[in-house]
């Protein structure tokens, strides 16, 4: 498995994944396509797949010209507002790219339908695997509890050896962070100064994320002390709102896949993805058949990823399409 980072508008990164083994490729995030695909011309490789953390322009929008480039691409992901979606990934769901496994797990947090991809190369039976994980955006903003579910129960339970891939560009104001909450840490420092002598810093691992990164070290004395709270959920929540003072501060962005973009540009891409998204995942294979949409958002609605707003728009396109709409049911 080879792994090309793509720097794309300032700060921003696309990937390639190639399975060399197969002579077949995916693109993450590809939002600048045709960075993209001289990258891909350079690989010799066959594009097979796009993996779509999340429906934001900066990092979906380039599907639709990729699409339209190279046809009869899978494009994966978990949002309907994700342009040219033909396959909605359910959570823990494993596909294959050429040789490559590919699971995906929903990680709602910075959009409701965020998705993180771990990706394996090798034999597990022997141990001997590369392993990686696509996170986004994971961390740009969100509810407390499902950061902390995101990190402890998903990202944090991956094997240690895991390289992680992040959306942006992003290492040396996040260690700047991290040291202001947890000056005395020996690890911190070693990275933040590497960090300054390179361009570009990923990947980090699992491994490395666990020793630097505070929002993984919510039960350490020092950042407890830190945030002068001791509950988990508090100590992440503390953790957000210093981190976003911080970003105020130096005008500058960041967390674990947590970047410094507009929010009020993210709020009309919200909107916008809606309208648009959704009619580009209904119409262009999600109701095609490749996967259930109906079962899909059944079962992000119980989860309550999506709101009634959402879901009076979904609707709304399913009809549009001769589908069967969807009620709002809960779970206990």
């Amino acid at each position: 498995m080879r792994i090309i980072p793509i720097p794309i508008f300032e700060h921003n990164y696309s990937y390639l994944i190639v399975d060399d083994k197969a002579n077949e490729a995916a693109a993450v995030d590809p939002a600048e396509p045709q960075k993209v695909l001289a990258v891909l011309a350079q690989t010799g490789a066959k594009l097979t797949s796009i993996l779509t953390t999340h429906h934001h322009h900066h990092h979906s929008f380039g599907n639709i010209e990729l699409v339209m480039t190279k046809p009869n691409l899978a494009v994966y992901g978990a949002d309907a507002r994700i342009p040219e979606l033909n396959y909605v990934c359910k959570h823990n769901e494993e596909f294959t790219v050429g040789t490559l496994k590919v699971r995906s797990y929903h990680t709602p947090s910075h959009t409701r339908g965020s998705v993180c991809y771990y990706v394996r190369d090798g034999n597990e039976a022997n141990e001997e695997m590369e392993r990686a994980v696509f996170t986004g955006d994971t961390l740009l903003i969100g509810d407390a509890k499902d950061m902390y579910n995101v990190l402890y129960n998903i990202l944090g339970k991956l094997p240690k050896d895991t390289k992680v891939y992040c959306g942006h560009e992003c290492a040396r104001l996040n260690l700047q962070f991290a040291s202001t909450v947890d000056p005395n840490n020996h690890n911190i420092r070693k990275k933040l100064s590497w960090s300054q002598t390179t361009q570009c810093t990923v990947p980090s691992t699992i491994e490395e994320e666990l020793e630097f990164n505070p929002y993984l070290r919510v039960s350490d004395p020092a950042i407890q002390q830190a945030t002068n709270v001791t509950d988990p959920y508090e100590v992440t929540k503390v953790l957000r709102e210093l981190n976003d003072s911080f970003v105020n501060q130096t005008n500058g962005s960041n967390g674990l896949g947590m970047h410094g973009i507009n929010e009020s540009e993210n709020i009309v891409n919200e909107m916008n993805g809606v309208h648009n998204g959704v009619h580009n995942g209904v119409h262009n294979g999600v109701h095609n058949g490749i996967n259930g949409i109906s079962e899909i958002f059944d079962s992000y609605i119980k989860m309550n990823i999506y709101e009634a707003e959402d879901l009076n728009i979904l609707n709304t396109i399913l009809g549009k399409s001769g589908g069967s709409s969807i009620k709002k049911t809960t779970i206990n």
